[in-house]
């Protein structure tokens, strides 16, 4: 599922130069997305962080929930 991502979203940037030809860490996000996907199919369900746990963890509503450094 990473992979695929990571490919989608190479290919959808192709043309605006965000990638150039470089090795590249997947980015948070998507991580968080694949995450999200591989968890809905073994029927396990997310909640949205309030607001106010956010700002108490230091992220936005949506994410990333952790540092780019972080690997899951």
């Amino acid at each position: 599922t990473n992979q695929t991502l990571a490919q989608l979203e190479i290919w959808e940037n192709k043309e605006n130069g965000k990638y150039e030809n470089k090795v590249y860490m997947l980015p948070k996000h998507l991580d968080e997305e694949v995450a999200r996907l591989h968890l809905a199919k073994i029927d396990v369900q997310l909640e949205t962080l309030s607001k106010e746990q956010a700002d108490y963890i230091g992220v936005t509503v949506d994410g990333p929930y952790k540092p780019e450094h972080y690997r899951y």
